[in-house]
């Protein structure tokens, strides 16, 4: 791919590789244009892997009285649930009413009941289930660490989620078989010039395409750190979504569980995301001590087990590229619009930024709509019924047909998790995977689930990743260090110190 960077000629040259710019290339490529993308690092390894993994709506967007946005999201939501089945998966939530002390009461249950039928009509029925209804009982039984004593009932309504960077590996994997030339660490350095492997060279693109999420240059956005953590399932042990008010906050949070497991129960369940306004270094949000406290008064607020820091198991924290417009004189980012924005700047580089993760298709649509116009080329999006690579199942007869091949590839990489020797070796050969990190990070999500059990599986990782890839002892050594270094950065982070750790 990298000689055909830099000797073949391009209509669009893509910028990024998260969910955004892979869409962007899958709907170019699907409508003719000879197409490129460029990603600095690895494929979503930045906004588009730290996401809450939600395909939603997004109900507080309705409340706020953003429709359009509710609208679109949800067509969107069925568009990728019918293109991705192999992705994505219905997940019923609960909105929990409480009898006292709470955000949500008895008083505000039936305005709560019309926001969901509005909700139904806007969109949600379009899954195939409207909101219902959940007495005491029945609610219990979804969330049984609740505080019973609290509890009124509850309602249920229904969305959707998806592992979001293999969202995005699947994008990548479905625009190259459709032509694009797709390649990761790739720096674009501005004026068509790109760097790879050291050498830099141009790529000669009639369009370029900024799709950098926070990192553009071109349109002003408000970077929101969005935070989530990882525990045990069975701290929380919830059969479905549950959102959880904060206390003395205007905010929600969703309780996800993660891993299900043959016999109906989890392995583990995350918790966020936090919405708040972020300063610091954009290649490196972290989630902080204080971020940890946060998410943890407000889930002991709902639950009765005591989670503490020490149940924490993961953590990961994302950057929105809010477009600041004409809503953003108040002081949260929260109160932001989600909604997304096409540009074009006096170089002529096209930008597309803000929006989210379930409407990335939409988003890609708008944007090489600019694209076509500009190059006077006439096609039409094909993406609305466009099928994502991997929704017939040869990823995972690929991995079975390595397991038959050598059983011991069906070892599982780390206990308790649904992962194998086997996907290192697929991750390796057939997704673009170039160090430990890309394997624990995204094809696998080891290290959001469970940093220790990653970090302890680092070397087998570089053994594996080394016999495929030609690396050298020095190369594989060096592998697991730097993972190593990221597992400990994040803890740093965190505020754990080395005591808490095995404790």
């Amino acid at each position: 791919m990298a000689r055909a960077l830099a000797d073949e000629e391009f209509d669009v040259l893509v910028v990024g590789g998260g969910v955004t710019g892979l869409g962007v290339a899958v709907d170019a490529v699907s409508r003719g244009l000879r197409v490129a993308l460029v990603e600095r690092d690895d494929f979503a390894s930045g906004t588009s892997s730290k996401s809450s993994k939600l395909i939603h709506g997004g109900l507080r967007y309705l409340q706020q009285g953003d429709v359009r946005l509710v609208y679109e999201a949800l067509h969107e939501r069925q568009r990728l649930y019918r293109n991705a089945p192999h992705l994505v998966r219905v997940l019923p939530f609960m909105i929990p009413i409480l009898s006292k002390d709470g955000v949500v009461s008895k008083k505000i249950a039936r305005a709560l009941g019309s926001a969901l039928w509005m909700y139904d009509v806007t969109g949600g029925w379009r899954i195939g289930r409207f909101h219902r209804r959940a007495r005491r009982n029945k609610a219990l039984s979804y969330m049984p660490t609740m505080n019973a004593g609290r509890l009124a009932s509850a309602y249920v309504y229904y969305d959707a989620e998806a592992d979001d960077a293999g969202l995005c590996l699947a994008l990548a994997r479905t625009a190259a078989e459709l032509g694009a030339v797709v390649i990761n660490r790739t720096s674009y350095l501005g004026d068509r010039r790109v760097e790879l492997d050291g050498r830099s060279f141009d790529v000669r693109a009639r369009v370029i395409v900024d799709a950098t999420g926070v990192w553009n240059r071109q349109v002003p956005t408000r970077p929101a750190k969005g935070v989530h953590l990882t525990v045990p399932w069975e701290k929380v042990r919830n059969s479905i979504a549950v959102v959880i008010p904060v206390p003395k906050d205007r905010r929600s949070l969703f309780v996800v569980p993660w891993g299900p497991r043959p016999d109906g129960t989890f392995s583990h369940t995350y918790v966020g995301t936090t919405d708040t306004g972020y300063e610091g270094p954009l290649d490196d949000p972290q989630c902080t001590r204080d971020d940890i406290e946060y998410v943890l008064r407000a889930l002991n607020a709902s639950v009765t087990t005591g989670v503490t820091v020490d149940d924490v198991t993961g953590t990961w924290a994302g950057l929105r590229p809010l477009v600041i417009g004409d809503d953003s004189t108040s002081g949260r980012t929260a109160d932001l619009s989600r909604r997304h924005l096409v540009t074009t700047g006096d170089d002529g580089t096209i930008t597309i930024t803000g929006g989210k993760l379930t409407t990335y298709r939409r988003m890609a649509q708008d944007t090489v709509d600019v694209v076509v116009e500009r190059l006077g080329h006439r096609a039409r999006c094909r993406t609305k019924r466009l099928r994502l690579y991997g929704h017939d199942g040869r990823r995972e007869r690929a991995v079975a047909e390595l397991v038959r091949l050598d059983p011991s590839l069906g070892a599982p990489l780390i206990d308790g998790l649904p992962y194998r020797r086997a996907d290192v070796v697929h991750a390796a050969r057939h997704e673009m995977a170039c160090s430990v990190d890309d394997v624990l990070s995204r094809r696998t999500r080891a290290l959001l689930v469970d940093r220790d059990g990653a970090q302890n599986a680092a070397a087998d990782v570089a053994r594996i990743m080394a016999s495929i890839l030609g690396w050298d002892h020095d190369r594989e050594i060096a592998e697991v260090a730097r993972f190593v270094e990221i597992c400990e950065h994040e803890r740093t982070a965190a505020g754990l110190r080395e005591d808490e750790l095995h404790a």
